[in-house]
């Protein structure tokens, strides 16, 4: 069942309307923003773990069950959330949109996040190319300050909150929290080991929360609507609405917000015009950005977009950026071209990632120039499993599954293709031209 108009919480999706303080109140945002404060830090943290509010950056962590790893008690130290607004994923463009035309929606959930987890400020890490949109979120802190919606009595609610801007520099690599951290800290964004992790020691060491804009944005409207109006969306675990980024070989590329457990092919037909050709046309699909394996048309004719069922099916949810490719994408080229991406982005500090990625690339490149023999094939994939899980963050991972969902749908046909350019070097007339 497709979502409904009323129950939609981005309102300003498509930037209709006015994005300012002035439009975002016409559309509900900063109503009733000091009673739900008053609700309480421990009331608000476990209307968010029944809501099962999961992240929505990628990895779909439950986030009450995040923010409370955050300390109970003070011991001093002062406790922040950090916003992950370093939307680099291939595929992905649903925070960019948040941030350009409903930023108070987002300083709103800053608020009460924060509240909920004992943080007195909150730094917005933003992608450096996202300048309209840094642009925009500035204006609206300015406007926030100015209304004493944050600020020493933020909503007149008795609680200091204060928001900060931060523009990256464009690395994917900060896209992972402890190398966000980093990077915010002036310093090279690499990844650093856990345990402590950041609700621990985070930002200058002091305790602190990572998430992402859309799992911040929508904390506000949960508290206003209701935890049951939240799960009513979605199945058990896999509740709410959720942003999808639908892109590739379909008729209407969108960005559209849906319950989540919609059907993927109701997504792509409802939303997006169905697959060029036909959903019959359809070859395969990426359904959660770059990093998440490809799954055949066979397994998109009745998967689920949600969590769970992304994850049984041995892929992911991930961002829920769909790029759609029919019978006409060679998909050796597709997956060659992520993996020179995820190449170009490792940080090289773990050895499996720095030259596991390279060799990655390398060998599908032999493959697409009809270089490579069979046993290359295997070969292929006992790297992607030695780079997987051997790393300090996940990007090994993000570069290892994209080649693992390639192997593990697609080998007879690759296996087809390698036999066949041996054959075609092997020809006499080709060892003649050859020599």
């Amino acid at each position: 069942m497709a979502l409904a108009d009323k129950d939609r919480i981005f309102t300003n999706l498509y930037g209709f309307h006015d994005w300012k303080l002035a439009g975002a109140r016409k559309r509900g945002v900063w109503s009733g923003t000091k009673k739900i404060v008053e609700l309480g830090r421990e009331t608000l943290l476990q209307r968010v773990k029944d809501a099962e509010l999961r992240g929505r950056g990628g990895a779909g962590f439950p986030a009450g069950m995040k923010w409370g790893f955050m300390p109970r008690e003070g011991d001093g130290r002062p406790q922040y959330l950090v916003v992950n607004a370093d939307e680099s994923e291939p595929g992905t463009c649903k925070d960019r949109e948040i941030m350009r035309n409903d930023p108070h929606r987002l300083l709103e959930g800053c608020l009460v996040s924060g509240f909920a987890m004992g943080a007195n400020a909150a730094y917005i890490y933003i992608r450096g190319e996202f300048w309209l949109e840094a642009e925009h979120l500035q204006h609206a802190i300015d406007e926030a300050y100015e209304a004493g919606l944050i600020g020493p009595d933020a909503c007149k609610s008795g609680w200091p909150f204060d928001i900060y801007l931060h523009r990256g520099a464009g690395a994917y690599i900060c896209g992972e929290e402890t190398a966000l951290l980093e990077s915010l800290e002036g310093k090279k964004g690499m990844p650093r080991m856990k345990p402590p992790f950041p609700a621990q020691a985070g930002l200058w060491g002091c305790p602190t929360t990572v998430n992402n804009v859309e799992t911040i944005a929508v904390v506000p409207e949960i508290m206003r609507r209701g935890v049951d109006w939240w799960r009513g969306h979605g199945r058990p675990k896999n509740t709410g609405t959720k942003l999808f980024c639908i892109s590739g070989n379909v008729n209407n590329p969108c960005n559209v917000e849906e319950s989540l457990s919609i059907p993927l092919k109701e997504l792509i037909e409802r939303h997006a015009g169905g697959v060029r050709g036909g959903w019959d046309n359809l070859q395969a699909v990426i359904p959660g950005g770059s990093s998440v394996p490809m799954i055949p048309k066979s397994v998109c004719d009745d998967v689920l977009m949600d969590f769970d069922s992304l994850s049984e099916a041995r892929s992911g949810l991930g961002t829920a950026a769909v790029i759609v490719m029919d019978k006409s994408v060679d998909l050796l080229a597709a997956i060659k071209r992520i993996a020179l991406f995820y190449k170009h982005e490792s940080c090289g500090q773990c050895t499996p990632c720095r030259e596991g990625t390279g060799w990655m690339y390398r060998v599908l490149g032999r493959m697409l120039d009809g270089e490579a023999g069979v046993s290359e094939i295997q070969h292929l994939w006992d790297v992607t499993k030695e780079v997987e899980g051997h790393t300090i963050c996940a990007l090994g991972d993000a570069a290892a599954w994209p080649v693992q969902g390639l192997l593990r749908h697609f080998h007879p046909e690759l296996e087809r293709r390698v036999v066949s350019a041996s054959r075609e070097r092997s020809r006499p007339g080709i060892r003649a031209a050859a020599e």
